[in-house]
C-alpha cells in the first residue's frame, strides 16, 4: 500500500511538472475503463461464461465431499460408545485426510495459482493485448498525452466522462473482431463504408474539441490579458500613491526644520538681549 501510495504521488507529480513545461501547447488526457471494456466484448464474455460453469461444477465437488465429511463425523459420535479406542482413531484419522484432500483440493482450483487464477488470466490477456493496441491508436490518432487505466493501483479520485475514451477502444477492438468473421467481399465493403463513416465522426468530434480547446485558451490568454492589465494600473497608483507620500513627508521635514531654525534663532536672540541687559 506504501509502495502504491509513493507511485501515486510520483505519477501525479511528474504529471504536473510535464503539464508545466508544455503549458503552451496544452496536454490531452483520457482515461479507459478496464471492467467496462471487459464486460463488452463478446469473446470475453462467452469464454467467462464457461469458465463460470466450470467453478460452479468445482463448488458444487467440493459442498459434496465436505457433505460427506460431515456424515463421517456424524456416524462416528453415534457409534463412538459401541466402538474401540483403536477403531475410534482410525475414524478419526479418516476424516482427517478427507479434510486435508478437500484443503488440497480447494487451493488447486481456487488457491493463489489455482486453476481459477490460471484460466481467468487467460482469459484476460488476449483482451488486454487488443486493449493495449487499440489505446495505442487512439493516442496517436487523437493526439493524446497521457491514457490511463480507471480499473488500475493508480486510484484516480475523479474522472470526468468527456475524457474517458473506453468506447473509443471498443469500437476499435469490435472493428478487429469483424475483420476476421467477415468472408464476402460485399461485407468487406460494407465494413469499409461503416469504418469510414465513423472515421468522419471521430473527426469531427475532434474538430470539436479542438475548436473547444482553442476557446478555451482564447478565453484564457483574454483573462490573462485583463488580469496584467490590472495589475499594471493598480502598480501605477501604488507608485503614484507612494511619490505623493513621499512629497508630503518632505513638506512637513521642511516645515520642522523651519520651526527649529526660528526656535534657535529666537533662543539667541534672547540670550543676546539678556547678556546686554547683564552689562
Amino acid at each position: 500500500m506504501k509502495t502504491k501510495g509513493l507511485l501515486l504521488v510520483a505519477a501525479i507529480s511528474w504529471l504536473f511538472f510535464t503539464q508545466a513545461i508544455n503549458a503552451q501547447k496544452g496536454i490531452r488526457i483520457g482515461y479507459i475503463d478496464m471492467d467496462y471494456i471487459l464486460e463488452n466484448v463478446p469473446e470475453y464474455n462467452e469464454a467467462s461464461s464457461e469458465l463460470e460453469t466450470k467453478v460452479q461444477k468445482w463448488k458444487v465437488e467440493i459442498e459434496a465431499e465436505l457433505k460427506e465429511v460431515e456424515e463421517m463425523r456424524k456416524d462416528l459420535n453415534s457409534e463412538r460408545v459401541l466402538l474401540t479406542k483403536e477403531l475410534i482413531e482410525e475414524r478419526e484419522e479418516d476424516i482427517f485426510f478427507k479434510e486435508k484432500e478437500i484443503l488440497e483440493y480447494q487451493q488447486k482450483r481456487f488457491g493463489p495459482n489455482g486453476d481459477l487464477f490460471i484460466q481467468k488470466k487467460r482469459l484476460v490477456q488476449p483482451v488486454q493485448d487488443q486493449v493495449f493496441v487499440a489505446v495505442q491508436e487512439v493516442a496517436k490518432n487523437k493526439k493524446y498525452d497521457f491514457i490511463f487505466d480507471k480499473t488500475a493501483d493508480l486510484v484516480m479520485l475523479y474522472s470526468a466522462d468527456r475524457y474517458d475514451i473506453s468506447d473509443q477502444v471498443l469500437l476499435r477492438i469490435n472493428r478487429v473482431s469483424k475483420r476476421k468473421q467477415l468472408n464476402s467481399k460485399q461485407e468487406k465493403k460494407a465494413l469499409e463504408r461503416a469504418e469510414k463513416r465513423n472515421a468522419e465522426q471521430e473527426k469531427e468530434v475532434t474538430d470539436r474539441e479542438r475548436l473547444a480547446q482553442k476557446r478555451l485558451s482564447d478565453r484564457e490568454q483574454l483573462l490573462a490579458e485583463r488580469k496584467a492589465e490590472r495589475d499594471s494600473i493598480r502598480a501605477a497608483k501604488k507608485k503614484e500613491f507612494e511619490a505623493r507620500r513621499a512629497k508630503l513627508l518632505e513638506i512637513q521635514k521642511r516645515k520642522k526644520d523651519s520651526i527649529k531654525a526660528l526656535k534657535a534663532k529666537k533662543e539667541n536672540l534672547d540670550n543676546n538681549n539678556a547678556e546686554d541687559n547683564n552689562n
